[in-house]
């Protein structure tokens, strides 16, 4: 087996080529396959938060009275604005639907829980921020309901004049 010769004339190895080699395989990645598991972890966590909530919706409602007091929200209307939140955007996130907006609210629902109701969780919503903060910059990819609405709707020329 024949050894690369580098730029600066050192020689290469084989199992640094294969490391060289592998690095660059995972470097070519494309984001719209990245975005999927971005898009389908984030909607599954906010899912199963749903869920807990409608398994048993009493218990939720006290939680939000006793536990969660998010200021400035009876506790009935906070916990059906969360419960919303979550089903809703779980759903436009699987689809990759008008997902920047769905990130933007859940970050916002992130930042109140945050601040609010878990100050001592910023490890975990650091987690969420990290995971959300890539389709915020870059959307919901190329497997979407977006990338076909833009490809059908957002890419026509405006007629001059």
């Amino acid at each position: 087996m024949k050894d690369s010769t580098l730029a600066n004339g050192r020689v290469m190895r084989p199992p640094a080529r294969a490391l060289l080699q592998v690095r660059a395989r995972l470097e070519s990645v494309p984001y719209d396959v990245l975005a999927l598991p971005f898009r389908f972890a984030a909607a599954w966590i906010f899912w199963s938060s749903a869920q807990v909530k409608l398994i048993n919706w009493d218990r939720a409602v006290r939680q939000f009275a006793e536990d969660f007091q998010v200021p400035l929200l009876p506790p009935d209307i906070a916990a059906s604005m969360t419960l919303v939140i979550e089903l809703g955007c779980a759903i436009m996130l699987a689809l990759g639907l008008f997902t920047r907006l769905a990130v933007v609210l859940l970050l916002g629902m992130t930042l109140v829980i945050q601040v609010f109701v878990f100050p001592e969780a910023w490890p975990t919503h650091l987690q969420w921020f990290a995971l959300m903060f890539p389709l915020l910059c870059h959307g919901a990819g190329r497997f979407s309901v977006d990338h076909f609405l833009w490809r059908r709707f957002g890419e026509r020329k405006v007629p001059d004049g």
